[in-house]
């Protein structure tokens, strides 16, 4: 997948991490930046703050005042964004390959000199509570952050990433400078560069543009661990709406777990391989189980590695004139069947097919390699994931029954109901 040998990863004195992957199949270059920080590292009373953070880190600086970096990079012929995950935060910049310093500069200068200007966090703040006002009216989201919350009462997995209304209510201007200064430095950071580069001049413009940035203070450790579920928990949620919905979450493992390839197969069996292809596929068992018998309209499984044991999810949607409880009936006994038949290993193969076509066709763009690579390492280690699919290939049908006998037991979960009112 990522191959080693044209990987250089090394590390500046301020402790900023970097990986440059020269790729000469185009004239393009993909430029991201990773902070270790997400919903994960964020206190109660302070949910959010790492979402606004990332919005504030667009605001500008002396060198790119407000609204000059989306010009820039627009004039230059190139795409950027950022997000932020339970996990992570990431920005990036696509550009034509002569200009990537353009890139390089807005990031080293957010890096040093986000301005966190009082009337931009003010203004940002109403942006901020109405994007989340706007989430409370999707009855899907909705039910989503109440089965999280109440699968979650110890870590901050249980916070959606935007944060809670209140406490975006409460978060000061110094309350989102802080954190800034905490987390969004070269010490808790990784820069990836992949595209048609010369590594040497790269590198010497990486030292030029990011060595000399103070590195912060070390960011305190996540500790949280979340105690062992000991029974079923079930959520009812009775609104204003046309469409019922399920979700059922399961723990998981975190992704440094020898488990993690195991439950992407089992994802990959019941809803089909998602490796940057369609998340379900026709001729998975979640599909003809629930939608070809048209109980429910969509049906899925899902499993997002994740640094702390996260969960393994199923989401659907039900069909007019069906009900919630037929729908829970006739997917339990999907997770049934997996418990107690083995995998065929036409249906292996057929997965692993799907899983290889899918990484080799998102592969071909140098932004979905620099995004890969940054996942992984935020995950752990970018190089643990080389042999992707050489690690799920060696899962085994018993494997999986065995994977699935351990996490999806009912005592491990959280169902959720949405009952349109």
């Amino acid at each position: 997948m990522v191959s080693h040998d044209v990987v250089n990863d090394y590390k500046l004195d301020n402790g900023l991490q970097v990986l440059l992957k020269p790729v000469h199949t185009a004239p393009v270059v993909s430029n991201w930046v990773w902070y270790r920080v997400g919903g994960r590292n964020e206190q109660i009373g302070k949910t959010g703050i790492s979402h606004w953070v990332e919005h504030m880190m667009f605001k500008g600086t002396p060198n790119f005042p407000k609204g000059r970096i989306m010009l820039e990079i627009n004039r230059n012929g190139g795409v950027l964004n950022g997000f932020t995950s339970q996990d992570y935060t990431a920005y990036f910049e696509t550009l034509p390959a002569d200009r990537l310093d353009l890139g390089l500069r807005i990031e080293s200068d957010r890096m040093a000199n986000s301005l966190f200007d009082p009337d931009e966090v003010t203004s940002e703040r109403t942006v901020i509570i109405s994007e989340r006002e706007g989430h409370e009216n999707n009855p899907a989201w909705a039910l989503n952050e109440e089965v999280k919350a109440t699968a979650f009462h110890v870590h901050p997995y249980g916070h959606m990433v935007i944060g809670w209304k209140d406490d975006l209510h409460n978060i000061t201007r110094d309350d989102l400078y802080n954190h800034y200064k905490m987390y969004y430095g070269p010490h808790n950071a990784v820069l990836v560069i992949v595209g048609d580069i010369d590594v040497d001049r790269v590198r010497d413009r990486i030292e030029e543009l990011f060595g000399s940035i103070p590195a912060g203070p070390p960011p305190p450790s996540v500790t949280l661990r979340e105690p062992t579920q000991q029974s079923e928990r079930r959520v009812l949620m009775r609104k204003p709406g046309q469409t019922g919905y399920f979700q059922a979450v399961y723990h998981a493992c975190e992704a440094s777990h020898s488990d993690v390839f195991t439950l992407l197969m089992l994802e990959s069996v019941f809803s089909g391989a998602s490796f940057g292809g369609s998340s379900t596929h026709r001729s998975a068992r979640l599909y003809r189980a629930l939608v070809e018998t048209e109980i429910g309209v969509d049906a899925s499984a899902s499993y997002h590695p994740s640094i702390d044991p996260g969960t393994f999810n199923f989401d659907g949607t039900v069909r007019h004139g069906h009900t919630l409880a037929e729908f829970e009936a006739a997917l339990d006994s999907e997770i049934e069947r997996v418990k107690e038949e083995l995998v065929s290993p036409a249906e292996l193969e057929k997965v692993i097919k799907q899983t290889r076509a899918q990484l080799a066709y998102s592969m071909e763009r140098v932004s979905n390699q620099a995004r890969w690579m940054g996942w992984l390492e935020m995950l752990g280690d970018w190089r643990r994931f080389d042999n992707l699919v050489d690690n799920l290939a060696a899962v085994t049908a018993e494997d999986i029954r065995q994977a699935a006998r351990k996490y999806l037991r009912s005592s491990n979960r959280t169902v959720g109901w949405f009952e349109p009112a």
